[in-house]
């Protein structure tokens, strides 16, 4: 089982100490990313719909005190309860009062990455409420007490070998029967029961509209619309940002959210709820959770337009070789590096820093995030508010002085090369973090400046 490491490249050397696991986890991904590119290509119009999406998004958090008005009012007269939480606690606690007021005790749950995000499951089955994941990662992770390692992809860091061994272990299912079709046949009959006797059904939100109250979630499992209309009581829960204006604006999202997040042309089941069925009750609950604080800071508040597609974590270079778990965050990967030190910036001061700022990120975005300079911009506060380490402080120090002054410049490149041919072994040792899985290259002869001053004309 996964443990818990709050620094990411501790936590990420551990996973790649699995070399093989590692390989394998950066292909899928990267395998996972070529479809997505391919999904765009198909699409003369792809560039158009993100700009499309970029604005709505960008105008919804201009007017967002206004559209929320608008949808909880509208979703009232639809016969919805709604409710505002202010952080994860009251979160928490308005959905527990809700699930004891109708004395639910046997929960099923979509996937849905606010509650990962406030830890709902912990504090529901600390109040003795049953919670079942029902998208199949989700249940996977869930069986082995892990986080989700990816937003769309819960369990992709896992094998079809460990997904039989946890099955053997919490299921009895055949030891060693690693058949694909047999495994999700063996969860799809333990979850059909649990579907039967669910007293409450909790669903994410991937987006709601302002104009009719309504809201919109989308699987390919169709778990949520089976827990919906199996169950008396539906919970929604969406972060406020998930708000759209109009519901002629949902073909822009859909068309880009499947395509960015797994290449397909649509979701299986794009499921609109509007108001509870005959005989059910329905609650969405509105959560804030540091969501207002990073709208008011300008330099990151583009990043509430996120739509978790997941498309930045396919393509980012770390994330593929580095797992999920190392961000030690519900959201991993680019996006959740830029999400999380809003909400703690010394918990989570080390996952900006995880990353090579290429941009891959910003350039698959389907909103049109600059994701790589949010994360240059997050560092720079980091360090400025003294949450980077004393070495790191150092060797930044050290290198402002040396690149300020060109004459220290060439000396300190003339000494480096230097000692780099004559005394390798001080840098081509297990102290030079480069070296642990590279080998460094050799050093050339004279600099650049140094060969175009000798050889210009």
């Amino acid at each position: 089982m996964e443990h818990k490491i709050k620094d990411h490249s501790n936590a990420a050397a551990r996973f790649l100490k699995d070399e093989e696991r590692a390989t394998w986890h950066d292909e899928t991904l990267w395998f996972v990313r070529s479809k997505r590119d391919k999904a765009a290509q198909q699409l003369p119009e792809w560039e158009s719909l993100r700009e499309m999406a970029s604005g709505i998004k960008a105008h919804t958090l201009s007017h967002l005190d206004k559209y929320l008005l608008a949808f909880e009012a509208k979703a009232k007269a639809n016969g919805v309860h709604v409710h505002w939480a202010t952080d994860a606690e009251e979160h928490n606690r308005i959905v527990y009062s809700i699930l004891a007021k109708h004395k639910a005790k046997n929960v099923v749950k979509s996937k849905s990455m606010l509650t990962e995000e406030c830890g709902l499951n912990h504090h529901l089955e600390s109040q003795g409420i049953s919670v079942v994941d029902t998208d199949l990662g989700e249940y996977i992770v869930q069986l082995r007490k892990e986080q989700p390692s990816h937003i769309v992809l819960p369990a992709i860091h896992l094998k079809k070998e460990d997904v039989s061994n946890t099955f053997h272990e919490c299921l009895q299912t055949e030891k060693n029967n690693f058949d694909p079709a047999y495994l999700t046949n063996s969860a799809r009959i333990v979850l059909r029961e649990k579907f039967l006797e669910a007293d409450a059904a909790i669903t994410g939100v991937n987006f709601a509209v302002a104009e009719t109250g309504s809201i919109v979630i989308c699987t390919n499992e169709g778990n949520a619309d089976l827990g919906v209309h199996s169950a008396p009581l539906h919970i929604a829960c969406m972060g406020i940002e998930k708000l759209i204006p109009k519901a002629k604006h949902l073909g822009i999202f859909l068309r880009l959210l499947a395509r960015s997040a797994t290449g397909q042309p649509i979701t299986s089941y794009s499921s609109h709820f509007r108001r509870p069925r005959k005989g059910q009750e329905m609650h969405i609950v509105l959560v804030d959770n540091g969501r207002t604080q990073q709208l008011g800071r300008k330099d990151f508040k583009d990043s509430l337009k996120c739509i978790r597609c997941g498309a930045c974590l396919n393509t980012c270079p770390v994330y593929r070789r580095s797992g999920g778990h190392s961000y030690h965050n519900s959201v991993a990967g680019p996006i959740g590096a830029i999400l999380a030190p809003n909400l703690d910036m010394r918990k989570n001061a080390d996952l900006p820093f995880a990353s090579t700022l290429c941009g891959s990120c910003t350039n698959v975005c389907p909103v049109k995030i600059n994701i790589h300079e949010q994360l240059w911009s997050w560092r720079q506060i980091l360090m400025k508010e003294w949450y980077g380490s004393p070495a790191k402080k150092a060797s930044m120090k050290a290198m402002a002085f040396v690149l300020s002054r060109p004459r220290m410049y060439k000396l300190s490149g003339k000494i480096g090369r230097k000692i780099m041919q004559w005394l390798p072994g001080l840098v081509n040792n297990r102290l030079n973090p480069w070296h642990k899985n590279r080998e460094m290259p050799q050093a050339p002869r004279q600099s650049f400046n140094e060969w175009y001053e000798k050889n210009k004309r």
